[in-house]
């Protein structure tokens, strides 16, 4: 009996394994920062998501999200539902930037692409330090992401709106940055990792430090580190977060930036 059912076994195995692949992701993002990052896109007013998904945020089964129990499923918006806790989350750059990266001539046939949303709204950069709680999750979470048949092919971070509350903050950014890079690179032993930083276009409770920020951003000197700004996007009533369309014009951007990496 054992002979005629192990090719059937076989079969089913090879079946089972070819599903996992097809599922599995080729290209993994490691998505981090505070608000704007998490996505706020429909959320600014009422306490509540508007629900409102553009086609350039639509589900694919070529774009995977790593979810809070580190299991990787079809993404969808809100993409940092579970992750970014204790805020209304909405719209953020990920999906749009999944989605202009499939589009792509210069995406490799057939990529799937992984996203690891690790955003936590209101965090300053030193809450990103080493050995810090928001710092270890996302290693935790980049290091399980980058496992099996992916690999990490950058990190895209929108932060330093909480930094222009305070002028020592400010001050501080761009070593604070280029430290925060490091470790990272060192602690996923990828001492190339490409890093993609938005500069920010507000500040928090409009914070009167946004330009020495972005000044210091702009000043962030280490290897493999592109630039892209979100100054002229359009912004919510709140006066702080990105709409739903400047999320997706910003992961076209964040997308364009990564392609030409390639």
């Amino acid at each position: 009996m054992l002979p005629r059912a192990l090719p059937v076994l076989l079969l089913l195995l090879a079946a089972a394994v070819t599903v996992s692949a097809e599922r599995a992701p080729t290209l993994v993002f490691i998505l981090a920062g505070q608000s704007n990052m998490g996505g706020r896109g429909g959320a600014t007013s009422g306490n509540r998501w508007d629900g409102v998904v553009p086609p350039e945020c639509a589900p694919s089964p070529r774009t995977l999200r790593l979810s809070p129990s580190l299991r990787w499923e079809e993404a969808r918006e809100p993409l940092h539902a579970g992750v970014d806790a204790g805020n209304v989350v909405g719209v953020g750059p990920g999906m749009p930037f999944a989605h202009a990266l499939l589009r792509s001539p210069a995406c490799p046939r057939g990529a799937v692409v992984g996203l690891v949303p690790c955003a936590q709204g209101g965090t300053p950069i030193a809450n990103w330090s080493r050995g810090s709680e928001m710092y270890d999750r996302m290693v935790t979470r980049a290091r399980v992401a980058g496992t099996g048949t992916g690999r990490v092919a950058a990190l895209l971070w929108f932060q330093g709106e909480a930094d222009a509350m305070r002028r020592d903050d400010a001050l501080a950014y761009a070593g604070r940055m280029e430290a925060f890079v490091r470790d990272v690179r060192r602690d996923l032993a990828m001492p190339n990792l490409l890093v993609i930083q938005v500069g920010i276009a507000t500040a928090q409770k409009q914070g009167k430090w946004l330009e020495l920020v972005r000044k210091q951003q702009r000043a962030v000197r280490v290897a493999n580190l592109k630039y892209v700004d979100a100054m002229g996007l359009p912004i919510a009533d709140d006066m702080t977060h990105l709409t739903t369309q400047a999320q997706v014009r910003l992961g076209k951007m964040l997308a364009d930036a990564y392609i030409a990496t390639i």
